[in-house]
């Protein structure tokens, strides 16, 4: 910890440094002057927004001076930002002609301009007539950037990957750099399991039982873009200490109605797609659904594992086949509605469904020093099934450029169905059977207010509160029955609840500075202070209060085609309903699964200097990361029975993370239609801390090494409308407290063939074709036990897929944007290991 806070210290320093030598420097001007301008000293000020007068969107980075109407010499000249705002401050009272122009547009004039002393002239949308003639076809040979850089976040765009037809938001988000996705889905950042993923800036409680899940549910070809915040802001909440992912689906902006059909089937799963969009003036109204089935999966698995127990050696040698089948969908209903020119009214209604089912075999051989028992057989039916429902209404009142007002509310409701059924066979013939039932009820409720303006022209301030209520409940049991008896309460493993009430208040401020030779500073300071009530089987859980104070300070410089960034932030990371159900998950005797319900928050530390740049056709950015986490919160494994050799895997705060690493990623323009990127994460990690043995006594535990993953993808848009993309990545063993965990590699082909009019497209896609499977090898140690595991993951693929678009839109003016609730919260559990023996996850809904 000393060797930390002098790091963080140092960082501290150097920020503060930075920060007061650019404010020492003053305010910039008003902008870049029209050559020959004389300096302006005046009081006055106009301003305005420039858009296209076509399209209604704005125009970026237009020119725009003004001339003194009775000499003709300029006074004083700008540019509009993204945003085509402008504003020419310290302007002399007088009459003025203002120009503006914007290539590929009609050079814009706005005679008898009069401005006073100490007033504000504000031109409001000024419309700029484009130059271009109507083209019957237009060809596009530059492409947009996949990466973009911002002060606090990497943006993927994901819209260019024609593989993705009928694939999932997990096959996007393999290719973002600094995200890594195992064969199930799990997500982590930088090593990092603990992030936060958002959909259009809102949570889900669908996204908090399982992002794994939830990702199913999304199709791939929907997805605009993939925003990965590593170093958020104190504006977003302070769970997540890996970062957050927020995935934004592409939106329709055009006025008319129309309805798009997508379509694919394949020899692993298929997809259908409705998606249909309304707009009339003022009012928006979007109704749309996706739904996808996986089939023909089936499982293999091996497990070789010896625990110690009061003396004895139990060895077991355990092998599993089975078949796994879902059904995922996902639907919405939204509208938005603007009530004036400066407000706006939005709301939606989302719902999604899960139901995962799987069969599984085992044939299990249990030797007690070394001496063989009875072999044994168990047939598990796992049931997974959930329902997901989320309502929000959304305010925003926009005062003037950039200063706006929101509320913001958000209800959501997750029932989570996660049951076993398990006959057990005795010399082929049925000898008894078990079922274990847990439902669990997920809601939330969360009321926000924001609250932004400009200082200046260069300074940004921010703040607002927020409150968040959550109540989870879960009820488990366990029944038992003979060969052909009726279930009835299995007397060593009662039933019991959990009833988890978590409350958090919040209020933030954040303020950004940016200088005019392309400094930017944005720091922040939040506080949220948590209230929880807890009771498992009806016996109060002792889990005291507690608050926390957590800064965020963002420093990046533009420099010559490169910008250099330089953040530190402070997480942390409360415990989820899978880590916390206290149900005894049996569907695998050998590899029993329970959470904790004691388990406190862990609180991180995070520290990053990242930099990108253009060498000539080549996007590179490379960043330098530390992660220092205290009363972590990671898996641990224990030999629980002398005769089964079963193994408990639970969750304990069992003391400290320090990770390193660098991300490195390019992305190459060969031609104007061909790029090839590629990327690498190397994280070097130490877990250290005491966990508890089988006869309740402390061991010291201790484990590091280096993680590695690295992958490469090539696109090229063709001629006629061809397009072509491959992918490839490996992801290397992964460092655990007992061991690592097994790695794997992935890799995809796709082509896609645009109709006429490019009214719709018709493609095929296939994944790791070359081989009927992939195995990932896990081992784990302690003192206690060592395992030894093999999954086998049936995933080659191939699926053809199919587009279309039916109904006429037309252009519409620019929307207002709007604002929601964001809930970037709460601690995952589980792992890929641990899905892979258990066959069925140890909890519900999560406390989110």
């Amino acid at each position: 910890m000393k060797t930390m806070k002098r790091y963080l210290s140092f960082l501290l320093l150097l920020l503060a440094f930075g920060a007061q030598a650019q404010f020492q420097q003053g305010a910039p001007g008003s902008g870049t002057a029209p050559a020959g301008a004389s300096v302006a000293q005046g009081t006055g000020r106009i301003s305005g927004i420039i858009v296209d007068s076509t399209a209604g969107k704005a125009v970026e980075f237009a020119s725009v001076a003004i001339y003194n109407k009775a000499t003709g010499k300029p006074v004083d000249g700008t540019s509009a930002d993204d945003k085509g705002k402008f504003a020419l401050s310290k302007v002399p009272a007088g009459s003025y002609k203002m120009l503006i122009s914007f290539l590929g547009f009609q050079t814009k004039t706005i005679d008898n301009l009069e401005v006073a002393d100490g007033k504000s002239l504000d031109l409001g949308t000024v419309k700029l007539v484009s130059t271009a003639k109507t083209l019957e076809e237009v060809t596009v040979t530059g492409q947009k950037a996949l990466i973009e850089e911002k002060v606090d976040r990497l943006v993927y765009n994901a819209d260019k990957d024609i593989a993705a037809k009928g694939g999932d938001a997990s096959d996007i988000l393999r290719k973002v750099p600094m995200l890594t996705v195992d064969l199930d889905g799990n997500v982590s950042l930088r090593g990092s399991s603990n992030i936060r993923v958002l959909i259009n800036n809102k949570p889900s409680t669908i996204v908090a039982s399982s992002v794994a899940d939830a990702l199913k549910q999304i199709p791939a070809d929907q997805i605009q873009t993939v925003e990965v915040i590593t170093s958020p802001s104190a504006k977003y909440d302070a769970e997540g200490s890996g970062g957050i992912i927020n995935i934004i689906t592409k939106k329709n902006s055009l006025q008319g109605l129309n309805l798009n059909v997508d379509t694919g089937a394949g020899n692993r799963g298929a997809m259908l797609g409705l998606n249909g969009n309304y707009r009339k003036g003022k009012m928006g109204i979007s109704l749309g659904g996706f739904g996808r089935a996986n089939y023909n999966t089936p499982t293999k698995s091996s497990l070789e594992q010896t625990s110690l127990v009061n003396g004895n050696t139990i060895k077991t040698s355990q092998t599993g086949t089975g078949n796994s089948n879902g059904m995922f969908g996902r639907y919405n209903l939204g509208f938005d509605y603007d009530i004036s020119k400066n407000q706006s009214l939005t709301a939606g209604v989302r719902y999604g469904l899960r139901n995962m089912n799987q069969t599984q075999d085992y044939l299990t051989q249990i030797y007690t020093n070394a001496v063989a028992g009875s072999a044994s057989n168990r047939n598990v039916d796992t049931k997974n099934h959930s329902n997901t429902i989320d309502a929000n209404v959304d305010y925003l009142r926009t005062f003037k450029p950039q200063q706006e007002w929101s509320i913001s509310t958000l209800y959501s409701r997750n029932d989570l169905t996660n049951n076993f059924d398990a006959n057990i066979l005795e010399s082929g013939s049925l000898a008894g059977r078990q079922r274990n039932l847990n439902g669990n009820v997920n809601q939330e409720f969360t009321l926000q207010t924001d609250y932004q303006t400009p200082i200046k022209k260069n300074q940004m301030i921010e703040f607002g509160a927020k409150g968040i209520l959550r109540k989870v409940n879960s009820d488990y049991q366990y029944l038992v029955a003979g060969p052909t008896g009726g279930y009835s309460p299995q007397e060593n493993n009662p039933s019991g609840t959990l009833d988890y009430n978590q409350n958090i208040a919040a209020a933030y401020t954040a303020y950004t500075y940016t200088t005019a030779n392309k400094y930017t500073l944005k720091a922040g300071l939040r506080y949220e202070y948590t209230t929880i009530s807890a009771t498992a089987n009806h016996t109060e859980i002792n889990i005291p209060n507690y608050g926390n104070l957590v800064p965020s300070i963002n420093l990046s410089k533009q420099l010559k085609g490169a910008t250099l960034k330089l953040a530190y932030n402070r997480r942390i990371q409360r415990p989820g309903i899978q880590q916390l159900n206290p149900n005894f998950n049996t569907a695998n005797p050998q590899n029993i699964s329970m959470g904790n319900p004691y388990l406190n928050p862990e609180l991180t530390d995070n520290v990053e200097l990242g930099l990108s740049k253009n060498i000539g056709k080549t996007f590179f950015n490379v960043a330098f990361f530390g992660r220092f986490t205290d009363n972590l919160i990671t898996q641990v494994r224990t030999p629980i029975d002398t005769l089964a050799g079963s193994i408990l895997t639970t969750y304990q705060n069992i003391g400290s993370e320090h990770a390193f690493g660098t991300n490195i990623f390019a992305n190459i323009a060969l031609t104007p239609k061909i790029s090839w990127n590629l990327f690498s994460n190397i994280l070097h990690t130490t877990l250290q801390g005491k966990t508890t043995g089988v006869d309740g006594t402390s061991i010291d535990a201790k484990n590091s090494g280096v993680n590695v993953d690295f992958g490469s993808m090539l696109s090229a848009q063709l001629k006629n409308g061809w397009g072509i993309q491959g992918f490839g990545m490996m992801r290397g063993p992964q460092v655990q407290l007992q061991g690592r965990m097994g790695g794997f590699g992935f890799y995809s082909v796709g082509v896609r063939k645009d109709l006429a009019n490019k009214k719709g497209s018709i493609g095929i896609a296939a994944e790791n074709f070359l081989t009927s499977n992939i195995r990932i090898h896990t081992e784990l140690t302690s003192p206690q036990f060592t395992q030894v595991s093999n999954m086998y993951m049936y995933n080659r693929g191939i699926r053809l897929t199919f587009t279309y678009k039916i109904g006429k839109m037309s252009m519409e003016p620019s929307r207002k944007k709007t604002k929601s609730v964001n809930n970037d919260d709460v601690k995952e559990g589980g792992d890929q290991n641990q899905q892979q023996q258990g066959g069925q996850q140890s909890g519900g809904g999560r406390s989110r």
